[in-house]
């Protein structure tokens, strides 16, 4: 699967993306947007556990255990996060971070 690429590539590839979603998570205001951001980043860190687990341990399988197991966990985050938002959205009719004040009342 990784014979002719080496581990620098698959580096390069998270390090972008994890910064990436870094910025999209400090820049964007937009809750969805946020959301991605923060996927980008679980993303990210499954790249990593993929590429060091299949050349440092090819017999085993723990890289791909624990890259199951985020994906798990991201998706019922994902599930969690969108839910709030349709509440958001239904009760100020906007998902901007900036009227997120408004829920006081």
């Amino acid at each position: 699967m990784f014979e002719g690429v080496p581990l620098s590539w698959f580096l390069i590839l998270s390090t972008v993306m994890f910064f990436v979603g870094v910025y999209g998570f400090l820049v964007r205001k937009n809750l969805i947007t946020m959301l991605m951001s923060i996927e980008l980043i679980l993303n990210s860190v499954c790249i990593n556990f993929v590429a060091f687990n299949k050349i440092l341990y090819p017999e085993h399988m723990e890289g791909m255990f624990f890259t199951i197991f985020i994906i798990a966990v991201a998706a019922a985050e994902a599930s969690v996060a969108i839910a709030i938002i349709i509440n958001i959205y239904r009760r100020i009719v906007n998902i901007d971070v900036e009227k997120m004040d408004e829920m006081k009342y």
